[in-house]
This record gives structure tokens, C-alpha cells and sequence, in this order.
């Protein structure tokens, strides 16, 4: 399948001359070989909307709608629901690690998270928007349980490593 995207294209054409390396990885990110066009676009939108870049999460939404056709509703809610569960889990997790206080790690979250063990898609999908997503917030914590459980799931390093490469790429054409 290949990937069309229209609206992402004309926000990337607008940046200036000074972000040039932005729009080029814009346009290559998003074509790797190591993750679907599904998976890039939803984790281009999970990255967008935790960043709350709004411009960027709305063209990518409907460049989903445009690429993914039936398969556009379950990708979009997986980047919503990852991007809103893991602005909530990288807060808090960040600071159990932070202070790495035994009296901390012994309390229970009682975070409701279940949807990351019920994705609209599939558990590596909502794995590699939650990576990228904790990769944004530099929760260490987070970033390593989420990699670990994509290599568990028989996810490649090298798909781990472009999905926090779509995150960084979406970060900057925010900025």
C-alpha cells in the first residue's frame, strides 16, 4: 500500500527554508522499510497529538482517512487513546523512577490503563505509538517496558527504532 498524504504534504511544504531538513525527513520518515504504512501514520498521529500539535494531528488524520479506508477508525483511536494514556503513564511513572524511593515503587498506580491491553488494532501497533510517545517525554521507564515488550512480540529493533524516529521527525515540525 502505498502511503497518501496530501494533507501532511502541504504542511510540510509550507515550513520554511531554515526547517529544510524538516520537511525531508518528513517525507522520509513515514516510507521506511521496517514498519506498515499504517503503523507510521499512527504513530505519526499518537506523536502529534502528545506533542498537542493540532495543524500536524489534523492533516494526519485525514491522510489516514485517505490511505487507510476501513482500517482508519481503529488506527486513529489507537493513536488518541496511546497519546492521552501515556500523557498521563510518563508523568507518573517518570516520577516513581525519578525518585526511586522504594515507599513510591510499593503503592499501586491505580492509573486505569486497560486499553493498552485492548487496542482497536494491535498490541504492537499501540506498543510502537506508546514508545514513541514515551520516547517524546524521556521517561526512561517507559521507553525501555515498551521496547521490551515490542521485541517480546517479535517486533524488530530496527521497527522500534523508526517509530521513535517518526516521533522525533513529528516533534520538530511542530516546533
Amino acid at each position: 500500500m502505498s502511503l497518501a498524504t496530501p494533507a501532511l504534504d502541504a504542511l510540510r511544504d509550507a515550513l520554511p527554508d531554515d526547517l529544510k531538513d524538516i520537511r525531508l525527513n518528513l517525507s522520509s520518515v513515514l516510507t521506511g522499510e521496517n514498519l506498515q504504512p499504517a503503523q507510521a501514520l499512527g504513530i505519526a498521529l499518537a506523536a502529534a497529538r502528545f506533542v498537542r500539535a493540532q495543524p500536524l494531528a489534523t492533516a494526519l488524520e485525514s491522510d489516514i482517512r485517505t490511505s487507510l479506508g476501513d482500517a482508519a477508525a481503529p488506527a486513529i483511536s489507537d493513536a488518541v487513546a496511546a497519546a492521552g494514556l501515556m500523557a498521563m503513564n510518563t508523568v507518573y511513572y517518570r516520577f516513581r523512577h525519578m525518585l526511586g524511593k522504594e515507599s513510591y515503587e510499593a503503592r499501586p498506580p491505580r492509573l486505569r490503563m486497560s486499553r493498552m491491553m485492548q487496542p482497536a488494532t494491535t498490541k504492537a501497533d499501540f506498543e510502537l505509538m506508546s514508545l514513541a510517545c514515551a520516547a517524546l517525554a524521556g521517561c526512561e521507564l517507559c521507553i525501555k517496558n515498551h521496547e521490551a515488550s515490542l521485541v517480546h512480540l517479535g517486533v524488530s529493533e530496527d521497527a522500534c527504532h523508526d517509530a521513535v524516529r517518526i516521533a522525533a521527525v513529528i516533534n520538530a515540525a511542530a516546533q
